[in-house]
């Protein structure tokens, strides 16, 4: 029988700087949704869905110094899209990128199982090779979808779900 589980696993810290400059990428294609979907319903009153997001953000991955790739731009608009009927609002706060700000949002990149590979110890994602402390031996089990998230101290995490076997 096969079940699904979240793992958690630690980036080492030489990767901080560039995922630190992926979330800002993120966050501006979280802030463009926001502000596109709040001015459909003041202007048209019409819900963006997630589909609807990503038509309008194609082609984001193609600009210069964009280090994201499609898949994650597509996952941000569908996560945007899925938050906002979540929580019934027409817009929802900024995703603000300077750590010297007081609203300050940790660093979140979201991601398809596509964009990920895990090779010799290391997650190859969006052109990077990020190392990490594998305490659970990624290679035996198949990623799915997931997130890299950053915590309080600026320490950055994989958080992927993977299929796993239970013996019945």
């Amino acid at each position: 029988m096969d079940c699904t589980k979240t793992l958690r696993l630690r980036i080492k810290d030489k990767h901080a700087k560039v995922l630190a400059l992926m979330a800002r990428e993120v966050n501006q294609v979280w802030n463009f949704c926001n502000e596109t979907s709040h001015r459909a319903i003041r202007e048209r009153h019409q819900f963006l869905t997630g589909y609807d997001l990503q038509k309008l953000t194609n082609g984001f991955s193609k600009c210069d110094c964009v280090q994201i790739g499609s898949p994650t731009v597509q996952q941000v608009c569908e996560d945007y899209a899925k938050v906002r009927k979540q929580f019934k609002k027409a817009k929802l706060r900024w995703r603000v990128s300077n750590p010297q700000s007081s609203k300050y949002s940790l660093g979140w990149i979201p991601f398809k199982a596509r964009a990920v590979q895990y090779k010799a110890g290391q997650i190859a994602f969006a052109g990077q090779k990020l190392s990490l402390w594998d305490s659970y031996g990624l290679a035996d089990y198949e990623l799915r979808a997931g997130s890299f998230s950053q915590d309080t101290r600026g320490r950055w995490y994989l958080n992927v779900v993977v299929k796993v076997q239970v013996q019945a």
